[in-house]
């Protein structure tokens, strides 16, 4: 059985255009479905805030939420321009875990997402999004290196 719907996590970088252009070619080869993903971490608000504070980061999300759909939108454009189906998703919460509810919730077949190539060093500190998605993903994943051309693999 052929992978058919594919989801690509987005963080708008170069690394993620990188997997965003794979994943076009990759889908249009087996005529698969691509779901665009960016996951927006969970805004902490303060206990006891005065309410135009609240209503100021209220504001802020709604139109950091249009930023990115705008963006999404975008993308979503290449992948209707080379032919093939998408959509969109825009979740809030830690970016690993977005990617792995989604991965089980639209039921992909494929997560396609590109790695920065951090140092270890800031792996240790920080951790890596690719390095939790990897043991509890759902489905098999690609991971494409940062520095990877979009043809390396012919």
């Amino acid at each position: 059985m052929s992978a058919q719907h594919f989801l690509v996590p987005v963080d708008f970088s170069s690394c993620s255009d990188g997997a965003l252009a794979y994943a076009i070619t990759l889908a249009t080869r087996l005529q698969a479905r691509l779901t665009l993903l960016h996951v927006l971490p969970e805004l902490a608000l303060e206990v006891g805030a005065p309410p135009s504070a609240l209503l100021a980061r209220v504001r802020y999300l709604h139109a950091l939420e249009a930023k990115v759909q705008q963006e999404l939108d975008a993308h979503l454009t290449q992948v209707q321009e080379a032919g093939l189906q998408g959509d969109t998703a825009l979740v809030h919460g830690v970016p690993f875990q977005g990617i792995l509810d989604t991965a089980r919730d639209q039921h992909v077949d494929l997560i396609i997402m590109g790695t920065h190539g951090r140092t270890r060093a800031h792996q240790l500190l920080m951790g890596s999004v690719a390095q939790q998605v990897v043991p509890q993903a759902p489905c098999p994943i690609l991971l494409l290196p940062r520095h990877a051309e979009e043809n390396w693999w012919y």
